[in-house]
């Protein structure tokens, strides 16, 4: 049932094989749209990136975003994957002054910012 493993494992190796593995099976698309239609279950991520110095916070962070969609998602929750949800908004600002309208309205501007990263 189960192939030997050796003492003298090759950890690189063995990623290199499950990777390819994965792409060629498709998985991770196929692990999406088995789902659809089912439950769905929203993780609103902050930022990709921390402000100030690294901490083991970030890491823990970093954790949380992946194992919680990862753990509804085994359990047959749809879950889209949508990083970097901007909590902060400021790619937005600078995506709404760059086109040229004026920010007079942050209810206006916020409601853009929802509508886009609803799937």
């Amino acid at each position: 049932m189960f192939e030997p493993v050796s003492s003298r494992l090759n950890i690189n190796l063995l990623e290199e094989e499950i990777l390819r593995f994965w792409k060629q099976n498709d998985v991770f698309h196929q692990s999406m749209t088995s789902r659809e239609g089912g439950p769905e279950y929203v993780f609103f991520e902050g930022p990709p990136t921390a402000n100030g110095k690294p901490g083991v916070h970030h890491v823990l962070a970093r954790v949380f975003k992946d194992m919680f969609p990862r753990y509804k998602s085994m359990n047959g929750f749809h879950v889209s994957r949508r990083g970097g949800w901007d909590t902060h908004g400021l790619r937005w600002r600078l995506r709404w002054k760059a086109s040229g309208s004026p920010i007079n309205s942050k209810l206006r501007l916020r409601h853009c910012q929802v509508q886009r990263a609803l799937p």
